[in-house]
């Protein structure tokens, strides 16, 4: 077989399967959307669920999921901004570097619902923190980190060489440089990461059945005090998500509506997801044009 032949019959294969993946997940995101949108609207993105009638909504739980995400990112970026950091750029090549490595990698891999028992054991009942908001926060933590730690690493690992002697030459810091030219040049791939780590906090479930928990208080949204039971910035209450509640409708629902509400459900979680990340790669784009004065 000719090598120009050959060539064109990889090429076509690969956009094959490119093309029928695409058209796998369109089918998928339209399949959802067709089904659940004409069930949104403002009285079910506001409304309290309801047990038994139909017509309740999911109010509490996509507030709680918005929320969960601010507590989850809180925790997660700091402790994965700078452990990559450290691991790409003062982390010394030895084997307690090569052990950290491979933590970071083995905690990656380990399934959602470990976690969940990890923080029922230990967030939950040793530590005290209950189900909550929290509790959840802490557990997503624990398996967005790895993602975050490797992605920030690559990312500055990615900077060209010969940037960071340049700066180094012209007399900044080694911490000078890492702030003000690695990273604005690695940020696209650092907010890649921070992306994937925030669509899995809105997409988990299993892990928040054990530490955020299945139901939640009814919300007073009147009431701001972070220390009250019934108020929604209330970190240490009850929360269930809107990925939980979407599992525990499909799984127990009694509403004569049950499958409506999971329906629409299942397309605000897509929508949200998607208009999150639209707005994340275009903050990506902005920050990277300010940082680096390319417009």
């Amino acid at each position: 077989m000719k090598a120009k032949t050959a060539d064109k019959i990889a090429t076509s294969v690969i956009i094959a399967v490119a093309a029928f993946i695409v058209l796998i997940l369109a089918g998928l995101l339209g399949y959802i959307l067709f089904r659940g949108v004409g069930h949104i609207s403002f009285h079910f993105l506001t409304s309290a669920p309801e047990t038994i009638r139909k017509g309740g909504g999911i109010g509490p739980q996509l507030f709680n999921s918005v929320f969960l995400l601010v507590l989850t990112m809180i925790i997660t970026i700091p402790i994965g901004l700078g452990a990559g950091i450290y691991m790409s750029e003062y982390a010394p090549a030895n084997r307690i570097t090569s052990a950290i490595r491979l933590v970071v990698e083995v905690l990656s891999s380990v399934p959602s619902i470990i976690v969940g028992l990890f923080g029922l054991l230990v967030l939950v009942n040793l530590f005290g923190f209950g189900f909550s908001l929290f509790s959840g926060a802490l557990a997503l933590t624990v398996f967005n980190l790895p993602l975050m730690v490797r992605i920030t690493e690559q990312g500055l690992k990615g900077v060209p060489r010969e940037q960071k002697e340049a700066s180094l030459a012209l007399g900044l810091s080694k911490w000078k440089t890492i702030t003000s030219v690695m990273l604005p040049i690695g940020l696209p791939v650092i907010l890649t990461g921070t992306i994937l780590a925030a669509g899995r906090v809105f997409g988990e479930a299993a892990a928040l059945l054990f530490t955020a928990g299945m139901s939640s208080p009814r919300l007073d949204f009147t009431d701001w005090n972070p220390f009250s039971p019934f108020s929604p910035l209330n970190p240490f209450r009850p929360a269930e998500t809107l990925a939980v509640h979407i599992w525990k409708i499909n799984s127990e629902g009694l509403a004569p509506d049950a499958a409506q509400i999971a329906a629409g459900a299942s397309a605000v979680l897509v929508i949200t997801v998607l208009l999150f990340n639209f707005a994340a790669r275009w903050l990506g784009r902005y920050m990277y044009r300010k940082f680096t004065a390319i417009k």
